[in-house]
């Protein structure tokens, strides 16, 4: 994004939307939100502490101007440091937004990725700016989902190793460069990198997390296809995810055939028997934690879970957001409800709301890798997934 030259550091913004979660419950300051929670969270559950070792390249005091401001775009000014709030990751203000376009056009900023995406400015008390698909600002209430970009600073003395900064070659960081991993315990890689997995159009996935001690967490890429359209279902007749119920149904049973042609018979031997789902409920405004915990303190899980081989990510998960609209635009089904009797589903655009179970969306697959599963090839990257196998 750019440059501090006083301090040396350079600021970065994600491409895609990570996940989505609601903002806040009603107050638009970004200070001890729940997206600043989220974003800030050391633990699995959130964005910080799924990344490698951030300590070693990312400012963990950064300053992020919060400074409401409810001008037009083209006429929104630098934010003076009115209300900042001191944290590792934030998100883009407005301003910054603001200085990407070309000929004061937003919708040509290479910022504008074509999905709906929260900023960090506050528009009034409850609502923020939030960016739309065609660049346009926006506010809305905070007790909404709309995608997260995270935005970090990274450390004077990072230094670039490898790539050239281009899309299909980005720049690698030294300490961030791992070669010859043949043998490697996939368990020990990290949330983001992709693995070759799957047959022909369903053949790529991405690691979300190590939720489980010694198991690796992955999700296909994008929802599943079929014949080059996007298989679509119903979840089933409640809000509730069971191997029984039909998206369920479909994921254990016939996703796990290999005469269906989404996997190989050693992709799904390589696949733990007895997941655990947390089936927990975010409503509007509600704190992304609840998906999993029975408050905000994580101190309970929820006893609202089933087991099973295949299951979905649930809402404020790491992979739970819309990446790439060109090759990747079809609504999908997260495991977790609104309401008694409305889900929350993520569509293609990055917006994130509810509907009723029986409409049909897209499939996104999650599940767990076994603990002795290697890597055989590659670096993880895009252009050159892991290759695995099992031990």
């Amino acid at each position: 994004m750019l440059v501090n030259n006083k301090a040396k550091t350079t600021k970065l913004v994600t491409e895609w939307n990570i996940s989505a979660v609601p903002y806040n419950n009603g107050n638009s300051s970004f200070a001890d939100s729940h997206i600043e929670k989220w974003l800030n969270d050391t633990s699995i559950d959130g964005f910080l502490g799924n990344l490698r070792d951030y300590e070693n390249f990312i400012v963990k005091e950064a300053i992020w101007d919060t400074t409401m401001d409810n001008s037009a775009l083209g006429s929104i000014i630098r934010p003076n440091g009115t209300t900042t709030v001191t944290a590792a990751v934030g998100l883009l203000n407005m301003y910054e937004y603001q200085t990407t376009f070309k000929e004061s056009t937003y919708n040509n900023s290479y910022l504008n990725n074509s999905l709906f995406w929260w900023t960090i400015t506050p528009y009034d008390a409850s609502q923020v700016l939030y960016i739309s698909q065609n660049g346009a600002a926006i506010p809305y209430s905070v007790t909404h989902a709309y995608g997260i970009r995270p935005t970090i600073n990274l450390k004077r003395n990072v230094k670039v190793v490898n790539g050239d900064g281009s899309k299909n070659n980005p720049y690698r960081l030294e300490e961030d460069n791992d070669i010859n991993l043949n043998g490697t315990k996939l368990n020990t890689r990290y949330s983001g990198e992709y693995i070759s997995f799957g047959n022909d159009e369903n053949n790529l996935y991405r690691i979300v997390s190590h939720e489980t001690e010694g198991l690796t967490k992955i999700t296909s890429a994008k929802p599943l296809k079929d014949s080059g359209a996007y298989k679509t279902t119903s979840f089933g007749d409640t809000t509730t995810f069971s191997s029984s119920n039909t998206i369920g149904s479909f994921l254990n049973n016939d996703y796990l055939n290999p005469s269906t042609g989404f996997l190989t018979e050693e992709q799904v031997n390589m696949i733990d028997e007895n997941t655990t789902w947390y089936l927990g409920t975010v409503s509007s405004g509600q704190n992304y934690k609840l998906a999993k915990y029975t408050d905000e303190t994580s101190s309970t899980i929820t006893s609202n879970t089933t087991t099973s081989k295949v299951g979905l990510l649930r809402l404020g998960e790491l992979m739970a957001g819309q990446f790439d609209i060109i090759s990747n635009n079809a609504d999908y089904w997260p495991l977790t409800a609104y309401s008694n009797t409305s889900l929350r589903s993520i569509y293609s655009n990055g917006n994130v709301n509810y509907n009723n179970t029986n409409i049909e969306y897209g499939i996104k697959p999650a599940f767990n890798l076994k603990q002795n599963v290697i890597i055989t090839g590659g670096d993880g990257t895009l252009q050159n997934p892991f290759q695995i196998a099992l031990e």
